[in-house]
């Protein structure tokens, strides 16, 4: 492969070097930050020798070349463009940057809201279940004794997320603002403190207390803001705000006491008398023109809503949807736009599916059957952008399919209890209405998968002397060097078969549960994810290490028979910054199975928020006729996570 050569593309179709504000790469991923979008020219460079995929995530354009690849491609792009590297922090500030304040406000509202989605899976699944179970008991189908312990705790535990729901908001919310946590969660608790009236009791028994404020000015109502989100966010921006100012002019001695009290009490107060009163009604207004959409007749908003939503995980717009779905919760009980959205996802994995099963190209097809699945499960990532956008004609069939889906939805009333879960399993949080959901999805799937068969076809290559022949010679060659194999087969004693061990203790899990759409539809190679039980990450095999990462978070080697593999230590370790890793090899050392390659301090990774899964990933499988990945179960270190095999 020449890097020159693709570096110098990328480059071009990128819109050159005046159009670059930020370059960094990790393990397998340019990263950069552009001026002007519409200048980049996502297909081409798609098809560009050694480009596996590309997306934008975070206000960055990730290019994903693999392992091995990144780096070489990347010292040669910083010196044909004339720029500076940049580290992954740089990069990211200077993405935050770029991005208009709309834009800004959605990703903001996505750091609020993603962290606490795995508490509201649960109360929602819970709250599904007992719903279902009530009314299976009510109407004779089973016979439960309703108040035996089980009974009463899970009724008990399925509604306690969304009773506190504004303390987890705020709590998350100070954090995104950079306030105070603890003091953000003071905010929600006075936001829901017993004194005021439940805001749930208002419909029936009226508003039963007022207050006056600012001196007599005007009166409010003394109600809780109970199933309300936006106030509480604007509410915990202005405690950080406040926050922060007392901070530079409150002298140290007295900011432990003075700060806390002086923040609380001014952000409390404002909200209760300007903010609670002036959002609730923004919000109800926002919640009642999408419900009015929705419900527009024949379904005709759902259908366009249900054929825009793919668009928007495109713009990333669909951070805020969260918002939406326990807004909504709150008001009537579920969301109606959950189902929406599973549809389209749903949709969008069936089109992929159609790709993968029409397809010659055997690259497409084991990009694009991967991808499916994870988009079955509610991932879309992976299919939508590197599958059906890239090809176009999937992405619209899947785009139909979800609208059509989100049609039948709105003309049954479908609704969910939670959110946070859609595609296969979302039908855990529509137990009221399982038969609905599972037509819906039937809909949706049908819809995408018959018109992106019909209208997808494999696109034509160049003949390989015109494709860069001399290209794959080049890398064929480097291959042997890296490898030894020159010498092997000098020795007589060329590597046919290998078996590669776990290079850490714990358990393989299913790459349905990696949370990294590029590790998880296998895009960079064939991978097995293995969850740590310690720190210690040897060698798979023997073999040579081709490059260790600065970081420490992700080491490549090039086994005896030609493998060419990336262990990835965590998802989004890089931007520890080499925090919690030791390196114990060199670039170019040789190691034995077993040799310990990186310590890593799985507390410091989880602290830090990042999932410690280690991926294994062979990166050129095209170069065997066959390769064998472990069932998902324990590892000891010493079990087979991988076999390899040439043709004979």
């Amino acid at each position: 492969m020449d890097y020159g050569k693709t570096a110098k593309e990328i480059l071009e179709k990128v819109g050159g070097s005046k159009n670059i504000v930020s370059a960094a790469h990790c393990a397998t991923r340019l990263r950069l930050v552009i001026a002007d979008n519409n200048k980049a020219d996502k297909g081409a460079l798609e098809n560009i020798e050694g480009v596996k995929g590309v997306f934008e995530a975070s206000g960055q354009l990730q290019i994903i070349l693999g392992t091995g690849t990144v780096n070489k491609v990347f010292d040669q792009f910083i010196a044909i463009a004339g720029i500076t590297a940049s580290t992954k922090a740089e990069a990211k500030a200077a993405a935050a940057k770029q991005q208009n304040v709309f834009m800004r406000a959605i990703k903001l509202l996505g750091d609020i809201f993603v962290p606490i989605i795995p508490a509201i899976v649960a109360s929602g699944f819970l709250m599904g279940i007992m719903n279902s179970l009530d009314f299976m008991i009510n109407n004779g189908f089973i016979n439960m004794d309703t108040s035996s312990s089980i009974y009463v705790f899970a009724s008990l535990f399925s509604n306690t997320a969304y009773t506190f729901l504004q303390i987890l908001i705020a709590f998350s919310a100070a954090k995104a603002f950079g306030a105070n946590p603890y003091l953000g969660a003071v905010i929600g608790m006075i936001m829901i403190n017993p004194s005021l009236q439940n805001a749930y009791t208002v419909a029936t028994d009226g508003v039963l207390q007022t207050q006056s404020v600012f001196f007599g000015l005007y009166d409010i109502d003394m109600v809780g803001y109970q199933g309300h989100v936006i106030p509480v966010v604007i509410a915990v921006w202005l405690l950080s705000v406040i926050e922060k100012k007392l901070h530079k002019v409150v002298p140290e001695v007295l900011d432990l006491f003075v700060t806390p009290l002086v923040s609380v009490f001014v952000t409390g107060y404002l909200t209760l008398a300007i903010i609670g009163p002036i959002f609730v009604w923004a919000e109800n207004a926002i919640l009642n023109a999408i419900q009015w959409m929705l419900t527009l007749p024949f379904g005709l908003g759902s259908l366009v809503m249900g054929a825009l939503y793919a668009p928007t995980v495109v713009t990333g717009i669909h951070q805020m949807y969260t918002a939406i779905d326990i807004g909504q919760i709150a008001q009537y009980g579920v969301t109606y736009w959950l189902p929406l959205a599973s549809a389209a996802n749903i949709a969008q994995g069936a089109a992929a599916l159609a790709v993968a099963l029409k397809s010659k190209d055997k690259k497409v097809k084991s990009l694009a059957l991967p991808s499916s699945l994870s988009a079955f499960m509610g991932i879309t990532e992976p299919a939508i952008f590197g599958v059906n956008l890239r090809f176009f004609k999937p992405f619209i069939a899947g785009c139909i399919g979800g609208g059509c889906g989100a049609l039948y939805a709105s003309i049954v009333h479908l609704g969910a209890k939670g959110t946070g879960v859609t595609g296969i399993f979302g039908i855990l949080l529509c137990l009221d209405e399982p038969v609905q959901y599972f037509i819906e999805m039937v809909i949706a799937v049908g819809v995408a998968f018959v018109l992106s068969f019909l209208l997808y076809k494999d696109q034509k290559t160049a003949p390989a002397a015109e494709n860069g022949s001399q290209g794959s010679g080049d890398q064929t060659e480097e291959r042997k060097e890296i490898s030894g194999e020159t010498s092997d087969k000098e020795a007589g004693e060329e590597v046919k078969e290998e078996t590669l061990v776990s290079p850490v203790k714990g358990k393989v899990v299913p790459l349905t549960e990696v949370s990294d759409e590029t590790f998880a539809s296998e895009m960079l190679g064939t991978t097995v994810a293995v969850e740590p039980s310690e720190g210690k990450i040897t060698a798979p095999c023997d073999g040579q290490v081709s490059n260790i990462f600065e970081t420490g978070h992700a080491v490549c080697l090039t086994t005896k028979a030609g493998g060419e593999l990336l262990i990835h230590v965590g998802i989004d370790t890089v931007k520890l910054e080499g925090k919690g890793f030791t390196k114990k090899v060199s670039d170019g050392d040789m190691v034995r199975k077993g040799d310990v390659l990186i310590e890593a301090d799985l507390e410091v990774i989880k602290a830090a928020g990042y999932p410690a899964t280690t991926m294994v990933i062979l990166t050129n499988p095209e170069d065997f006729s066959a390769v064998e990945k472990a069932e998902p179960g324990e590892t000891d270190g010493d079990s087979p996570v991988m076999k390899l095999e040439k043709q004979k």
